[in-house]
C-alpha cells in the first residue's frame, strides 16, 4: 500500500532528505539533551538548505507529508517520528516556504512509514499546496 493515498498522490513538491541521517525518536526522551539539540539543529539546517536547492515557493497554507524509508523491516511507529518532522518543518518555514507552522498555515505534518526500505534509511517530503482558510477560520474546500 502507497503511504501516500489517502492524501491524493505525491503532492507538488518532494524534497527528498538525504539518506543516512539518523532520525529523532520520540522515545529518545531519558537521552541527554546535547545530542539531541545537535540532532534537531542539524535537520533543521539540512532542511533549509534542501528547501533552497528545491526552490521551494512561498506559499499562503500547506499540508505536509513526512515518509520515512526505513533501513530494515524492524517494526516502527508513525508517531515516533515527530520530532524529526517538526525540524524539517522548522527549516522549511526558516526557509519561507510558510509564514509560521502554526495550524492557520500548515496541515500536518502527517508521519508514514514505507514499505520500501532504502539504504541507510530516507525521508521524503511531500508538501501540497492548500487555499489559504477563510475569514472565519474554515477551510474553503470543504
Amino acid at each position: 500500500m502507497d503511504p501516500l493515498d489517502e492524501f491524493g498522490g505525491t503532492g507538488d513538491w518532494v524534497v527528498e532528505m538525504p539518506s543516512g541521517t539518523k532520525v529523532l525518536n520520540a522515545n529518545d526522551r531519558g537521552r541527554h539533551w546535547g545530542p539531541r539539540h545537535k540532532l534537531t539543529k542539524q535537520w533543521r539546517g539540512v532542511a533549509l538548505v534542501m528547501a533552497r536547492k528545491e526552490k521551494l515557493p512561498r506559499l499562503e497554507r500547506a499540508r505536509i507529508v513526512g515518509v520515512y524509508y526505513p533501513p530494515t523491516r524492524r517494526h516502527r511507529d508513525e508517531a515516533n517520528l515527530a520530532p524529526t518532522l517538526k525540524a524539517i518543518v522548522d527549516g522549511f518555514v526558516d526557509h519561507g516556504l510558510l509564514p509560521d507552522d502554526n495550524t492557520l498555515y500548515l496541515e500536518g505534518p502527517y508521519p508514514k512509514i514505507s514499505d520500501e526500505l532504502r539504504q541507510g534509511g530516507q525521508m521524503v517530503m511531500h508538501i501540497y499546496r492548500l487555499s489559504p482558510l477563510g475569514a472565519d477560520g474554515a477551510d474553503p474546500a470543504t
